[in-house]
């Protein structure tokens, strides 16, 4: 449970009196600041769950400090949460405060019980998101990363690169095929870098238009383009001291790899509509299924990009040449998936189940295995083992035995649609995007092929 402990920054010496007095007859330990320097240094030395803040603090007493000093508690202790209070009149530094990350604003003088109200409620919160990061931490200590298991040769050879170099600050080019665990990979360096408490940010590089895209990464100014109603600072700013992990870097457009490479050589920020960039302190993880080398000789990405990029490259192998790892993933995934089962116990494959996984060719890598499994799990219900029946393994079939072209195409068709909704996480609109095709359009072949 949180301890109800909050730090009260304020210069008013009647205020700090009549709220203390409300807060501690509630059972809640108030420890008080009367200025600026003295809040902060009571912050960096202890993590309150909650604080509140007076915006008007000496030695300036201006809003604009008032701002400054929220923005460097909230970078201090991210958890915290920031109560802020101000004279009456003050709606727009009301809005700058709550954009920049406080938790509630209060008009001053404060009602005592909607200051209560208030203040208890960021306790709960606060508590809550306390129990949720100690049961991911659990989590995360109790089972390896979903997929991050494995054996064989050239996946330890990708997992002993990338322990080689998350301690540095290296650029990171992931490669490999769709559903191979780029991602994965990508947390897992920055998990095990010196920037793990840090944000890690992701972005897909293919699935947003251009115009959105150059905004999400590198922030806009207000007025800069129709639509830009206020400040966005970007992703690299967000990702400021952590990790940017840019998916399906080789899909970026030219224009922006113009702009990505001049963040890389400078360091520097430039948000569409500003005149002023902004520094940023962030380590880049790269992924890609596409061959960027020959994507550099095509003279479609450029060149010194790729360099800066390939700081070191990670290649994640197919699961087609991990045949020794097939059973172990596959236990694996059946674990994870015991929720799905109505006793929540794990299934397990018989001999000739397993036998069927291990031969299985598995286009779509480890999404496409994540998937069977915990579909068979579903379909098998409260039988404990795993049937042949339960699995919807498409074996290579020779050339006589292939069937028309139209039934190939249909096939391939309908592949193609299962893994886009897999990348895109069942989301349509990104779906047929990736498809090349219209939103009615993909959800037209999503009921022709059954696959709602």
């Amino acid at each position: 449970m949180t301890e109800r402990r909050l730090l009260m920054v304020e210069d008013d010496a009647a205020f700090r009196r009549l709220y203390g007095k409300i807060l501690r007859a509630e059972g809640i330990t108030v420890d008080e600041a009367d200025d600026r320097p003295s809040g902060d240094a009571a912050l960096a030395k202890t993590p309150y769950p909650v604080v509140l803040l007076d915006m008007m603090l000496p030695p300036d007493g201006s809003a604009r400090a008032g701002l400054e000093q929220l923005a460097r508690m909230r970078k201090a202790s991210p958890q915290t949460k920031i109560i802020v209070a101000s004279g009456a009149g003050d709606t727009a530094l009301m809005i700058d405060a709550i954009g920049h990350g406080a938790y509630d604003f209060l008009t001053k003088p404060v009602d005592p019980d909607v200051l209560l109200i208030v203040v208890q409620r960021a306790f709960a919160v606060a508590g809550l998101e306390a129990q949720i990061q100690g049961l991911q931490d659990t989590l995360t200590q109790a089972a390896p990363q979903d997929g991050m298991v494995g054996s064989s040769p050239a996946f330890q050879r990708a997992v002993l690169l990338s322990e080689r170099v998350a301690p540095s600050d290296l650029p990171v080019l992931i490669t490999g095929e769709s559903g191979t665990g780029k991602e994965l990979m990508a947390r897992a360096v920055h998990d095990a870098s010196r920037r793990a408490q840090k944000p890690f940010v992701v972005v897909n590089c293919g699935g947003l238009p251009e115009t959105l895209l150059e905004s999400a990464l590198f922030g806009h100014v207000r007025g800069s383009f129709t639509g830009a109603h206020r400040d966005r600072p970007g992703l690299f700013v967000e990702a400021d001291t952590g990790t940017l992990f840019l998916d399906e870097i080789g899909d970026m457009p030219p224009a922006l790899q113009v702009k990505l490479l001049r963040v890389l050589e400078s360091g520097e920020v430039l948000p569409v509509g500003a005149d002023r960039p902004i520094h940023v302190d962030v380590r880049l993880i790269s992924a890609t299924h596409r061959d960027v080398q020959a994507l550099a000789d095509e003279g479609t990405f450029r060149e010194d990009l790729y360099w800066r990029v390939r700081g070191a490259e990670i290649r994640l192998p197919p699961l087609r040449d991990r045949t020794s790892d097939v059973a172990i993933l596959a236990d694996h995934f059946l674990n994870r998936s015991a929720h799905l089962s109505p006793n929540g116990a794990p299934r397990r494959l018989t001999e000739d189940a397993r036998a069927a996984c291990i031969a299985h060719p598995w286009p779509g890598n480890l999404r496409e295995l994540r998937h069977e499994m915990q579909r068979a799990t579903v379909l098998c219900g409260a039988r404990p083992l795993i049937e042949v029946a339960d699995l919807e393994l498409r074996a290579p079939r020779s050339p006589l035995a292939m069937g028309t072209l139209a039934e190939q195409v249909e096939a391939l068709e309908r592949r193609l649609i299962i893994d886009a909704l897999a990348d895109t996480r069942d989301n349509r609109t990104h779906a047929a995007q990736q498809l090349g095709l219209s939103r009615q359009g993909l959800i037209k072949k999503i009921a022709r092929y059954g696959l709602a």
